[in-house]
């Protein structure tokens, strides 16, 4: 019955002008990433403060916050099951880590939009991949859904934040000329958190792929560099 209660929280205080700007912000038109998504007008600390009380909410009840139709209820159930995730690190109880992993990778088809992914990846299955197995990654990065392959690159972000970049580059390198912009924005991004621990790394990968890669994902990568250096690497792109 737990969900029902979250339900109901969620048409309470959800708002129809909120609803309609989500819609326009994550894309819901004919033909966008976001089409068919359904919104309660609900804003992130909103939800943040639903979740709270319910940080130990069972499984079965998680299940039908990622099943619900509403983006705001999926967005809780995540922020449900990561923090369940960071419990069980705490804990050293890999059993968990690793009972809730599977359940965050058997319902990724409902970690269905920029922001879920972003706010559930490193956390849990980046988190996974380092410390555990990471066989499911090459599943991600090979899949057809936009959102499969976002999770695995927003999935090194754990790696990166360990100073570990041999992985993620190689993600990078595989998913950095998919069609998707979102797919630019994530590998682009992910290449400046990089240049951002070991600058030589993000200059050794733009100097192979600079002239080619996406100009979004170029432009995102190299945001922290100075002028001379953005100029130096812009000028090499093909127009």
């Amino acid at each position: 019955m737990t969900y029902k209660k979250i339900h109901a929280e969620c048409l309470r205080i959800g708002t129809l002008e909120k609803a309609e700007s989500s819609k326009r912000f994550f894309k819901t038109k004919k033909g966008e990433y976001g089409e068919h998504d359904l919104f309660l007008g609900i804003s992130v600390p909103a939800s943040r403060k639903i979740s709270k009380p319910y940080l130990s909410l069972e499984m079965l009840e998680i299940e039908k916050l990622f099943n619900s139709k509403f983006h705001e209820e999926r967005s809780i159930g995540i922020q449900i099951l990561v923090a369940q995730y960071q419990a069980a690190i705490k804990a050293k109880d890999l059993s968990a880590q690793k009972k809730i992993y599977k359940k965050y990778f058997s319902w990724r088809h409902q970690v269905n939009n920029w922001d879920l992914v972003d706010s559930s990846a490193p956390s849990i299955s980046g988190h996974y991949y380092f410390h555990h197995e990471d066989v499911d990654l090459e599943v991600l990065r090979k899949s057809k859904s936009l959102w499969d392959r976002r999770i695995a690159v927003i999935s090194m972000f754990y790696f990166i934040r360990q100073n570990s970049f041999t992985k993620p580059l190689k993600i990078i390198e595989g998913l950095l000329y998919e069609p998707e912009d979102l797919m630019h924005k994530a590998c682009g991004w992910m290449l400046r958190e990089i240049g951002k621990r070991e600058k030589n790394e993000l200059v050794l990968f733009l100097d192979h792929h600079s002239k080619d890669m996406p100009r979004t994902a170029l432009r995102y990568a190299i945001e922290k560099m100075d002028d001379k250096e953005r100029r130096h690497f812009l000028n090499k792109v093909k127009l």
